[in-house]
């Protein structure tokens, strides 16, 4: 199962996004937005230049101002192709030239920019170099919100990746674990998220027994054993849009405690979803879920925020903790994943990705969030 093919971007839809991350910069005090190669350049311009390469490649965007994107040469062709191109200018340099002379030309030589935050150091001290007036500041820090709200294409490829995470529970689940190694089970996983239409895995957390109780535990050669309580915590890319879920399976019958504790979680996870609602804080979320572990006297258990937001990579804004007071707009989507952990014993976590509606939230996983006993 791989579904349909979404429908693609267009070249107004990446103006869009332009022009938006442009009126938010200038909002925002700066002079403009520098974008090297990753994730928000793929966001902004569906162009995606080669992995490895240290040549300069830059979109820069400022209000008022047309969009360019800088790109070598040798890679000009390509950029010209992408999706996105017919909305800016292209602006080349050839081995040899100095493309930091090349860009700054198109910058206010006394402005602060917002950078993107897996740009080379190289070139940002290059830049510094040619305008040693201006400034720069991470993406991140401030146009935290650039990526967070989801239009109704992005949100329909979200959730074609949630259900394709779910169909590989679904098939996981029935697998045999008893014996297994945790990397075994962990390469099946990888294997059906790929079956299921994924092009990119990023995370395959099979953690058995006191291995649970590590929240970001690389799968290894543990034998898993019946009685083991075993987080599965599992996502990538299909289509360009993450998935990102996590159940917690027991291999045989559980214990008492430990049914009780996979419920305290279940109930945990369930009231952080039900303070999903436009208006409420980021922290309310965080708070919610937290509230139910800490009543039930497991909160030093509970060692990591409540979630996430997911988008063109698994983990970006928002983040549901403590002391986020930014309000839930509709169109966000983030994880919503309490976890208890306890050291050399066990972990459990339960995750769904969720989507603010009008009226309060939409789950795009949907499998069974109860014990599930595998063989």
């Amino acid at each position: 199962m791989t579904g349909t093919a979404p429908v693609p971007f267009t070249a107004d839809d990446y103006k869009a996004r332009m022009d938006r991350a442009a009126r938010q910069a200038a909002d925002a005090g700066l002079a403009g937005v520098l974008v090297a190669p990753g994730p928000d350049l793929v966001w902004l311009t569906g162009y995606a230049p080669p992995a490895v390469t240290e040549r300069l490649t830059l979109l820069v965007l400022a209000a008022n101002r047309e969009p360019v994107l800088v790109v070598p040469t040798l890679e000009a062709p390509d950029a010209e192709k992408a999706t996105g191109a017919p909305a800016l200018a292209l602006r080349d340099w050839t081995d040899g030239k100095d493309p930091y002379a090349l860009t700054a030309a198109l910058l206010d030589d006394r402005g602060r920019f917002g950078v993107s935050d897996n740009a080379w150091a190289l070139h940002l001290l290059g830049l510094q170099q040619a305008l040693p007036k201006t400034s720069y500041v991470s993406l991140t820090e401030a146009l935290p919100m650039l990526r967070a709200v989801k239009d109704a294409a992005e949100l329909e490829r979200l959730a074609a990746a949630g259900a394709a995470a779910d169909a590989a529970f679904e098939e996981i689940r029935n697998v045999r674990f008893s014996g297994r190694r945790e990397s075994e089970v962990a390469a099946d996983l990888a294997a059906l998220l790929r079956r299921f239409g994924h092009s990119q895995v990023d995370f395959t957390i099979v953690a058995s027994g006191p291995n649970g109780a590590n929240p970001h535990h690389e799968a290894g050669d543990r034998r898993i054993e019946r009685g083991d309580m075993v987080v599965l915590d599992f996502g990538g890319l299909k289509d360009g849009y993450g998935s990102d879920t996590s159940r917690t399976v027991h291999v045989g019958e559980p214990t008492e405690e430990e049914r009780r504790v996979h419920d305290l979680v279940r109930e945990a996870q369930e009231a952080g979803f039900r303070a999903v609602r436009p208006g409420a804080a980021c922290q309310d979320v965080d708070r919610a879920a937290r509230a139910v572990i800490d009543g039930a006297g497991y909160g030093e258990y509970f060692i990591h925020r409540t979630g996430h937001g997911i988008g063109v990579t698994t983990h970006e804004p928002p983040y549901m903790i403590e002391g986020e007071e930014r309000p839930l707009v509709p169109g966000m989507c983030f994880s919503v994943e309490p976890g208890v952990y306890l050291p050399g014993r066990f972990g459990v976590r339960i995750e769904d990705i969720v989507t603010v509606t009008e009226d309060g939230g939409r789950r795009l996983n949907d499998t069974e969030r109860g014990m599930v006993i595998v063989d």
